[in-house]
């Protein structure tokens, strides 16, 4: 997919990120909560959402805020959906 990346605004081919992996990664394809990202804000060190966890607190802060405005609900429901919340 072409577009435009969610982290560095580029336009180019695009890879899908779940925004919380591993076992939360079916709740993130779940309620949508997934961006498209270049492959060097993707994969590529050092500030790849991979390989920094500032990238990673960030897009966690993104999703957590737009699951709460989108459920219209609190960080306490968050918490209970993914077990643990970031802002």
């Amino acid at each position: 997919m072409t577009g435009e990346c969610f982290l560095c605004g580029r336009w180019t081919q695009l890879e899908k990120h779940h925004i919380f992996g591993g076992a939360l990664r079916k709740k993130s394809t779940k309620y949508n909560l997934t961006v498209y990202l270049c492959h060097t804000c993707h994969n590529e060190p050092p500030n790849g959402i991979h390989h920094s966890a500032q990238a990673m607190q960030t897009l966690h802060e993104y999703g957590e805020r737009k699951w709460i405005a989108e459920h219209n609900t609190t960080i306490e429901d968050f918490r209970r959906e993914f077990y643990k919340n970031y802002i």
